[in-house]
């Protein structure tokens, strides 16, 4: 017989079972959060830890019969859903970093440069590696971090437990979002990447002015010296734009959860 002081444990612990679930999934799918670094028990207590205050805002009743059933499965499938589309619109945002690394790197003709990236576990570009660190300071000075949890929780009130299903035009919205990170990505890159391609044009005059001159013996360390001075330079300027392009997914995430 179970003591009546513990009569209710096993309901209060599928409850918090069940308020871990849109917590963890944002933060799979975010950035930081979800990197591989990141122990999951610290993340397991995180989700903890901003889902029970959440569930606070809104009635929860859990099916009769416990989460191991059909309702049970759609109400889980649900929070799935809502969690992973608010932290993949913060990744969106977040990877146009990697974009413009990508891209730089290219041009420089550093594209065969790569680095194992700590938070995926694969190569990188080593400057989509170096962008995605400076990112990730970005991402923590401007407080990413807290407003990703705070709209964790504002999205209990819009897309309350059982009627969390995204709508489509909440997905399509999603998609037109990913297409703007490439457009992003390049807005960050063009101040460095179009100033090499200009050195690599003036190489390429010289190599007809002078067919003596070897152009892969003269070309490479060229644009690899103004890429490396140019990036010195735009560096303030390519920071203002990944904090665009974050703030831009925050504001995705944020749309997303208020049912927009």
């Amino acid at each position: 017989m179970i003591p009546a002081g513990f009569a209710g444990v096993e309901a209060q612990l599928w409850l918090w079972l069940f308020a871990m679930i849109r917590p963890g999934a944002a933060f799979l799918a975010a950035p930081i959060f979800g990197a591989t670094f990141v122990p999951v028990q610290l993340r397991l207590i995180l989700a903890l830890a901003i889902g029970i205050p959440a569930l606070g805002v809104t009635d929860v009743t859990l099916p009769d019969g416990g989460l191991a059933t059909i309702d049970g499965f759609m109400l889980v499938a649900g929070e799935v859903m809502a969690g992973l589309a608010i932290g993949f619109a913060v990744q969106i945002g977040f990877s146009a970093a990697l974009i413009a690394g990508e891209l730089i790197g290219n041009a420089m003709g550093l594209g065969f440069a790569a680095m194992v990236d700590p938070a995926t576990g694969q190569q990188n570009p080593a400057l989509s590696q170096f962008l995605s660190i400076l990112g990730t300071f970005l991402f923590l000075s401007i407080g990413g971090h807290l407003a990703l949890a705070a709209t964790i929780v504002e999205s209990y009130r819009a897309l309350p437990p059982g009627d969390a299903w995204i709508s489509a035009e909440s997905i399509r919205g999603l998609v037109h979002f990913g297409g703007i990170l490439f457009a992003a990505g390049l807005s960050i890159a063009l101040p460095v990447g179009f100033s090499i391609v200009l050195v690599q044009l003036v190489m390429g005059m010289l190599s007809r002015t002078a067919p003596a001159l070897n152009l892969f013996a003269v070309g490479f360390p060229a644009a690899l010296l103004a890429g490396m001075v140019l990036l010195a330079i735009a560096a303030p300027i390519m920071g203002d734009g990944i904090i665009a392009a974050i703030q831009a997914g925050l504001e995705e995430s944020r749309r997303i959860a208020i049912g927009g």
